[in-house]
């Protein structure tokens, strides 16, 4: 099943996920928190033969509530939490190879930069 159409089903992983994520944000509860609750349940419920990348959860959940913002209101407010930690340590890799003065074009991709989106 396409992601797209895995996130228009609110019975599905994704909409689980998304409905966790925002329920427990509006909540008033922290996005590490919120976070984890949320990807526990995608693992869990992922009829994929993979395990679900962090990467790929933080995506099911945009695409979920992006696709359904009447189903989760006020929660686009929190969605950039779900990048946060992956551009903070993007910018700390970035910092440290500034410092050592090598790059990745000497060595190829690392897999923080694989997947900073």
């Amino acid at each position: 099943m396409p992601l797209a159409k895995a996130a228009e089903n609110p019975s599905g992983p994704a909409g689980k996920g998304a409905q966790v994520y925002c329920f427990m944000r509006n909540s008033g509860n922290n996005h590490e928190v919120s976070w984890l609750a949320a990807y526990a349940l995608i693992k869990r419920q992922s009829a994929s033969l993979f395990k679900t990348s962090p990467e790929h959860a933080a995506v099911m959940i945009t695409e979920a509530v992006v696709q359904n913002p009447g189903t989760f209101p006020d929660c686009g407010k929190y969605l950039g939490d779900l990048y946060a930690s992956a551009a903070q340590e993007q910018q700390q890799q970035q910092q440290r190879e500034a410092a050592t003065g090598s790059s990745s074009s000497e060595g190829g991709a690392t897999r923080s930069e694989r997947y900073a989106y």
